[in-house]
C-alpha cells in the first residue's frame, strides 16, 4: 500500500494502457528506495528528497546512468559526468534551487564518510542533485535546507514513501495547482523476462490553460476554478521546472538508457507542457541490471543488454509512467498557504468540485 494521500487512480482514472507495478511507484524496481525531509514551518515550504538506486555502496558499485536536458533553465549538479562516463555513483538528491550547493556538499560528506579512499587512493566523487524553484510558496532566500536535512533524507530512504507536498515537493506549484513529488511504474513482459520501469517526478511547471488529463483538455475548467478562487497569481507564464527520475531493472547500455529517458518528454507533453523558456525540464535515469565496479580487476567487462529492436515497449512505459507520476504529484498534494500568505489549491479540490 502506498503511504499518504489519494492518487489519480483513486478517482477512477487509469492513465495509459500498460500494467503498473505492485506499488505503482519507482520503488517497484527492486532495490530502489526513496526518503524525504519536509520543512513546513514559519515561512519555509521546502525540503529534500533522496533516491537510492540500490542499498549497497554506490561509489564502489555504480549503476548505468544517463541524463537528458529537454529545456535547460536549471541548476542541476553532476549530469556532465553522468553522460561522459555513463554511470551514477551517489544517491540522487532533489531540493530547491538555492539549496543545490548545500545538498551537493552534504552528499559529498556522506560519500567521504562511507568511502575513505575518495580523494586519497582514488579519485573524487560526482554528487548528483536536481532542483526546482519553490519561491512562490517558500522563503527561498532563507535557505532553510541544511546539511543535516540531506543526510536525514538519505537515512530515511525506504520502499514505502509519501507523494505530494513532501520533501523537495513541499513548496512546488504545477499548472497553477499544488505540485510536488509523484511516482508511477509500468511492468514490461518480454519473452526472456519481466522488467519494471519506475518514474519519480518533482513537478513545478505548467499553466492551467494547458492542462490535459488522460488526453482530455481540462485547462479551461481548471483556470475557471482558480479564477473563482482568485488564485491565478502564480500562473501568468510558464516558468517552472520538472525533474524526472527514471529507474529500471531492464538490462540496457548507457546509450540505450539515454534513449529511454528521452521519452519522459512524451509523457510530459501529454500533460500539456510546452517546455517553456523559463522551465528546467531534466531527466536522470539509471538501470540496476548491470553494476559497474569502481575497481575493475582487469581490462574486460561483460554486461548484458537487450536489442534496440525491443526498446519500444520500454519507451511506451517511460511515457506512461511519467504522465501518471505528474498527476499523482498533483492529486496527492494538499492545498497550501505559504510565504506571505500565498495560497495554491490542490488538484483534488478541482477534481472533487466536478462531481
Amino acid at each position: 500500500m502506498v503511504v499518504g494521500k489519494k492518487r489519480i487512480r483513486d478517482y477512477g482514472i487509469a492513465i495509459g494502457q500498460m500494467k503498473p507495478g505492485t506499488r505503482n511507484q519507482i520503488t517497484d524496481v527492486a532495490g530502489v528506495k526513496v526518503g524525504h525531509v519536509t520543512l513546513n514551518e514559519a515561512n519555509l515550504r521546502t525540503g529534500v528528497t533522496a533516491i537510492l538506486p540500490h542499498p549497497e555502496n554506490l561509489f564502489q558499485d555504480k549503476v548505468v546512468g544517463a541524463s537528458y536536458v529537454i529545456n535547460g533553465f536549471g541548476k542541476t549538479a553532476g549530469i556532465v559526468q553522468i553522460n561522459e562516463l555513463g554511470t551514477i555513483e551517489t544517491p540522487i538528491l532533489l531540493t530547491n534551487t538555492l539549496s543545490t550547493a548545500t545538498a551537493a556538499d552534504a552528499l559529498i560528506d556522506y560519500m567521504l564518510k562511507t568511502n575513505p579512499d575518495i580523494g586519497r587512493t582514488t579519485g573524487t566523487v560526482n554528487p548528483v542533485v536536481g532542483e526546482c524553484n519553490d519561491m512562490f510558496l517558500n522563503d527561498i532566500r532563507a535557505k532553510g535546507v541544511q546539511k543535516a536535512h540531506v543526510l536525514q533524507a538519505i537515512e530515511a530512504a525506504d520502499v514505502a514513501f509519501e507523494e505530494g507536498s513532501v520533501g523537495a515537493g513541499t513548496g512546488m506549484v504545477a499548472f497553477g495547482l499544488k505540485g510536488g513529488i509523484g511516482s508511477a511504474s509500468r511492468i514490461i513482459p518480454y519473452p526472456y523476462g519481466t522488467f519494471t520501469i519506475g518514474v519519480l517526478v518533482l513537478a513545478n511547471f505548467g499553466r492551467p490553460d494547458d492542462l490535459r488529463l488522460d488526453g482530455v483538455a481540462i485547462g479551461a475548467k481548471v483556470k475557471a476554478f482558480l479564477e473563482k478562487k482568485q488564485a491565478l497569481e502564480a500562473t501568468a507564464q510558464e516558468k517552472g521546472s520538472i525533474m524526472m527520475i527514471v529507474a529500471t531493472d531492464l538490462p540496457v547500455t548507457h546509450r540505450q538508457l539515454l534513449r529511454l529517458i528521452k521519452r519522459t518528454a512524451a509523457g510530459l507533453a501529454r500533460t500539456g507542457s510546452i517546455y517553456g523558456n523559463g522551465s528546467g525540464d531534466i531527466a536522470i535515469g539509471f538501470s540496476t541490471a548491470n553494476h559497474i565496479p569502481h575497481a575493475q580487476k582487469d581490462g574486460l567487462m561483460t554486461i548484458t543488454c537487450l536489442s534496440d529492436q525491443h526498446l519500444d515497449p520500454a519507451f511506451h512505459a517511460v511515457a506512461e509512467a511519467t504522465e501518471e507520476a505528474i498527476f499523482n504529484a498533483l492529486t496527492a498534494s494538499d492545498t497550501m498557504i505559504g510565504y506571505e500568505g500565498r495560497i495554491i489549491y490542490s488538484f483534488r479540490d478541482w477534481l472533487e468540485s466536478q462531481t
